[in-house]
């Protein structure tokens, strides 16, 4: 078996397509990409981004006569045609673009959230968005129905009419199914021109359309591995069982695994073998990882994975050439060289291992806890270039600075989105703070108002899941055994997140849910605790804590080490209860983001906990 690689420009392979030259075998599941996906495929194109390599079969030889079938939209005209290539890996992409691009009619697809039913669109490019710098490419992709007519109301208002070129003229959109006929698209840019009367800001804005947008379509290559018709059968359906997963999205990771193919790399079996490890699996054995933080590991994605790779790249290659801005953006991670990545790959492994172990040492003790698994990606690669470079992360100070960066952006909520331009001001931040330099943006920028204690009521989010984590970092006592709270009981307890005082309990005395189900109201302990606990007043339970043989010196203290004050519980004093924890809350936050905690004096503070906290 041979291969063979050629970049070969999109208009000979739709041309091929359009006369049968190219075909799928018989054995290629339906196209099933739904309109979401054709409008990402239609902003990779006109975005110049690169959308992975296609695999073809060289049709013909003894071993590989299968039947093969024409591409959805190709006239029936073509069925006679015996073709030169079968793909083996690309029907997704290629019909798409087939569709969208060559044929005439509109594109037979399927609503995202109902795969089972069949639409059929057109689509356009809005001229304006295009050539707007602020502007979101995928908002310039127009998907219009059959009719070529958007409507609200039940069909009632048309919102967008581009059933006629005059219209389509008037709203600057323009039809995709003609931008590879070079007299169709003359004929429509002199209606254009006309329709406007030659108004040069119009000429103006479509010559730059035409520049930025049209020229980067028709001049788009996408790289073609190719087999020779020597191949066998067996090698042909094994390639095959790899390379397609049947209609799932094009994420970056399988762009870049695509790439990375045409190098005879195969990125998808190296995740899944650091995605075991991550699991625990100590078969990566450079590392010899411990196994306590395995969990924590568990919701890292592939796509995490390589923004880490590509963020130290990015970082170390500035460090080398003052000039290259740091970055770590979708476009960054589809220019990810193949050779940067087996360079750099293990030190970021262990550079999420070693965010893990600082994790636990922050007092995230499940996976539950997490803040945000994107903040892994900074901090993972702050790691992995400080292993490999200057280890400043070895002395306490400086990793006291690491721990507040990162509950800086825990409880200023900073990592909720897309944060790429965030992670690239991390990485260069931190390590400019630690040499001396200002505090990083997203230190100096996070803010936490005292009333927002009340608005977290559940895991979802990350600020609960940090309020919890910084108790747990004080390793606390369990309330029935007394028992240090630490990694490993944690673990072995079952223990979670409970109401302190119980829920049962203050719904039956119509206390306020706003501060009982708030995390002021939580904290964690084992399973067993809460069962003993039940749904009984904080006065009740204590007195379960003494009778398991507990003093009252050592339940003061196991209450006193959740921030909870023993003479409150004691009485059942709710309202001095919440007011006190809230304090005390506030002031562990406080520390832990090195600044005072913002309105703790405010009228909003006054009113919501009836003083000041």
């Amino acid at each position: 078996m041979a291969t063979k690689t050629n970049d070969t420009d999109l208009r000979i392979l739709l041309d091929n397509i359009e006369q049968g030259n190219t075909q799928l075998p018989e054995f290629q599941r339906s196209w099933v990409w739904d309109d979401k996906k054709i409008c990402k495929l239609i902003e990779s194109l006109t975005s110049g981004f690169p959308m992975g390599a296609l695999m073809f079969l060289e049709y013909g030889g003894d071993s590989v006569r299968f039947k093969y079938r024409l591409f959805t939209g190709v006239g029936k005209d073509k069925q006679t045609v015996t073709p030169n290539d079968l793909v083996l890996d690309g029907q997704q992409r290629l019909t798409t673009l087939y569709q969208v691009l060559k044929s005439k009619g509109a594109t037979e697809t399927r609503v995202d959230t109902n795969r089972d039913k069949i639409i059929h669109r057109y689509y356009y490019l809005d001229i304006l968005k295009c050539i707007d710098p602020n502007a979101d490419r995928l908002e310039a992709v127009i998907s219009i129905p059959e009719n070529k007519r958007l409507t609200t109301n039940i069909g009632r208002d048309v919102t967008l009419d581009l059933s006629t070129s005059e219209m389509e003229y008037e709203n600057m959109m323009f039809p995709l199914n003609i931008v590879f006929s070079q007299v169709e698209t003359n004929n429509w840019m002199m209606g254009l021109f006309q329709y406007y009367k030659f108004d040069q800001t119009v000429c103006t804005q479509y010559n730059q359309f035409m520049t930025s947008v049209l020229q980067s379509i028709t001049s788009y290559k996408i790289p073609v591995i190719q087999l020779t018709k020597d191949t066998s059968r067996e090698a042909v359906c094994q390639i095959f069982e790899n390379v397609n997963t049947g209609g799932v999205p094009l994420t970056v990771f399988e762009l870049v695994t695509a790439m990375f193919a045409a190098e005879e790399f195969d990125l998808q079996k190296d995740w899944e073998y650091i995605k075991n490890y991550f699991a625990g699996d100590d078969g990566y054995a450079p590392l010899g990882r411990p196994k306590k933080n395995n969990y924590l590991l568990w919701d890292v994605e592939e796509t995490n994975f390589l923004q880490a790779v590509t963020l130290l790249v990015s970082y170390q290659n500035s460090i080398k050439n003052s000039e290259l801005a740091v970055s770590c953006k979708k476009r960054d991670v589809l220019k990810l060289k193949l050779s940067d990545y087996k360079t750099v790959r293990d030190a970021v492994v262990k550079g999420f291992d070693d965010a893990a172990n600082f994790l636990i040492h922050q007092g995230v003790h499940s996976e539950y806890l997490i803040p945000y698994v994107s903040q892994y990606i900074p901090l993972a690669s702050i790691f992995a270039y400080d292993n490999t470079h200057n280890h400043v992360l070895s002395t306490q100070a400086n990793l006291d600075k690491l721990a507040r960066w990162y509950w800086c952006g825990v409880f200023g909520e900073l990592y909720g989105s897309a944060n790429e331009t965030r992670y690239a001001l991390d990485i260069v931040e931190v390590f400019r703070w630690i040499a001396g330099g200002d505090v990083p943006d997203t230190v100096s920028r996070a803010s936490f108002l005292a009333t927002r204690l009340l608005s977290l009521q559940t895991r979802n989010s990350a600020a609960y899941k940090g309020v919890l984590s910084l108790i747990l970092k004080q390793t606390p006592l369990d309330f029935m055994t007394a028992q240090q709270m630490s990694i490993a009981s944690y673990l072995e307890e079952e223990t979670d997140i409970h109401h302190i005082f119980p829920a049962h309990y203050c719904e039956e005395h119509k206390l306020p849910e706003k501060k009982w189900n708030s995390v002021i109201n939580k904290t964690c302990i084992y399973a067993s605790t809460n069962r003993s606990i039940g749904g009984r007043a904080p006065s009740e339970y204590i007195v379960t804590m003494a009778n398991k043989g507990l003093s009252q010196d050592v339940i003061d203290k196991a209450l006193s080490s959740h921030l909870l004050a023993p003479k409150l519980l004691r009485t059942d004093d709710f309202d001095g209860f919440i007011t006190d924890r809230a304090s005390k809350l506030l002031d562990c936050i406080a520390t832990a983001m090195g600044k005072p905690v913002a309105s703790r004096d405010s009228e909003d503070t006054i009113r919501e906990f009836g003083r000041a906290i």
